[in-house]
């Protein structure tokens, strides 16, 4: 093997998507005689995209190739291999080899594994046919395809059934709606998204959705698809001309497994990304498991995608793990979590107003937020973000203090060095510095991952920078 850094090291990256992309862009930002030669086998045809964005589109607020992250072009410009459609069978730890599904074989020095998660089937009978295809009927969310198809089925006044009221679930069932469906929501556990936020933040949830004229249905199982409808286990039957999933989905290991790596729910990796099984592997995002988590958000993967581009590059970094943002973008329906509310160990404080749809979480340990989950009312999410990102340590009234609403009056103007995109780690002042959105997002990478920013993005365009020390409220 040759040793980090330096143009002469052949590094194979395998995915296209987010993580995969970012660490592209680490790489090629160091100077020419510390990058490795990069290839990239992305599985599909299209030039990477943000997926995070894909119920935007089926909303119709964005354009399908205003999701592009980078062009084929600039991958060629910037002196990076880029392969679409490139299915990877297996990896040759012994040769040092990784092999397509056509036969191809790409030698490497190292492997960044970025390949993602897939979604999972529920166990709904009827779901799949004798011929092993999908129910007509029935849409995955996955994939830029999925969500061409999907596209292609939605009827104005036709009703949709959506299986999962995770934040994907969330997000494709509000754009449906918008469209014009009557679209009913089916989620097994007892509150929408269980996995974010605390019982009384998804009861807040369910009542906004209803009030916006979404059927919600928690506590039940979707058990078979007939030509009746969807029948739940509870004995409610829903008429339905279109399905929905995006309950259930798994990191994808499958190659990892073949080439022989531990692989626990995910691929395990140390502080150097590696692979415990093979220090010239490397996994990065939904598919790498670190000290026993995997992230599953985009502000996590890009981290770990700069420090393993640091760590190809030669330079003397490493990961340590990274704090979690999680942010719902659906029309009308706002939402953040900043780490784990449900299990994060310190003080906790809610504040909750079902009639205006917002509810508030904060948990505090050691004087610092440790999580937090913000639900209708985002007007304190700049401040609380940034004070989660620094581990500022709070006075003795602060914690009570961000339970409130933001004050009508409050300024409003941002701080150069107030953080706007957490994604991305994009302050105000950068923002200010660009003249349009085309170029925020080229120079910065702000709104181009789960693009909670981007109405403060828009805002901040164009404003000279701030001379006073202002204030972080609205921030994101």
């Amino acid at each position: 093997m040759r040793s980090l850094g330096g143009g002469s090291m052949r590094v194979v990256v395998v995915g296209g998507g987010m993580a995969a992309v970012r660490l592209v862009e680490e790489i090629v930002s160091r100077p020419a005689q510390q990058r490795p030669q990069v290839t990239v086998l992305a599985d599909e045809q299209y030039a990477p995209y943000n997926r995070i964005l894909l119920s935007a589109v089926l909303e119709g607020t964005h354009a399908s190739d205003a999701l592009m992250l980078r062009s084929p072009d600039w991958f060629t410009r910037n002196g990076v291999e880029l392969r679409l459609g490139a299915r990877v069978l297996e990896i040759d730890r012994e040769a040092g080899g990784v092999v397509l599904v056509d036969g191809t074989r790409i030698g490497h020095d190292k492997v960044g594994l970025a390949p993602g998660a897939l979604p999972t089937l529920p166990p709904i009978r009827g779901l799949v046919r004798l011929d092993g295809t999908l129910h007509p009927t029935v849409h995955a969310f996955r994939s830029l395809a999925d969500c061409v198809r999907l596209d292609a089925a939605v009827v104005p006044g036709q009703r949709a059934v959506v299986v999962g009221g995770g934040l994907l679930g969330l997000q494709v069932a509000r754009a449906l709606a918008v469209r014009g469906m009557r679209t009913e929501i089916v989620e097994g556990a007892d509150h929408l998204l269980s996995s974010q936020v605390a019982p009384a933040a998804g009861a807040v949830l369910a009542r906004t959705l209803r009030k916006l004229g979404n059927a919600v249905y928690t506590g039940a199982r979707a058990g078979r698809l007939s030509e009746a409808g969807l029948r739940l286990d509870n004995g409610y039957e829903l008429e339905t001309d279109l399905v929905v999933l995006t309950a259930g989905g798994r990191p994808s290991t499958a190659l990892a497994r073949r080439a022989g790596l531990m692989v626990r729910r995910g691929i395990v990796v140390d502080s150097m990304l590696a692979s415990v099984s093979d220090r010239d592997i490397h996994a990065i995002g939904d598919c790498a498991s670190y000290r026993g988590t995997i992230t599953g958000f985009v502000p996590p993967a890009w981290e770990q995608a700069r420090v393993l581009a640091g760590i190809l590059c030669g330079e003397p970094v490493a990961y340590d793990g990274g704090r979690s943002h999680a942010r719902l973008r659906a029309t009308d329906l706002d939402v953040a979590v900043l780490g784990d509310p449900g299990h994060a160990v310190g003080e906790g404080g809610e504040g909750s107003n079902p009639l205006l749809g917002s509810h508030r979480q904060l948990v505090a340990g050691g004087g610092r937020i440790v999580a937090a989950a913000l639900v209708g009312d985002l007007s304190r999410v700049g401040l609380i973000t940034q004070l989660y990102d620094r581990g500022t340590l709070l006075g003795p009234s602060e914690p009570g203090a961000l339970l409130m609403p933001e004050p009508v009056d409050a300024p409003v103007e941002l701080p150069d060095v107030a953080e706007v995109c957490a994604c991305a780690g994009v302050s105000a002042g950068a923002i200010r510095a660009c003249s349009s959105l085309v170029q925020v997002r080229e120079t910065t990478r702000a709104t181009t991952g789960c693009g909670g920013c981007l109405s403060a993005v828009e805002k901040l365009i164009g404003q000279p920078r701030a001379t006073g020390a202002g204030a972080v409220g609205g921030g994101q």
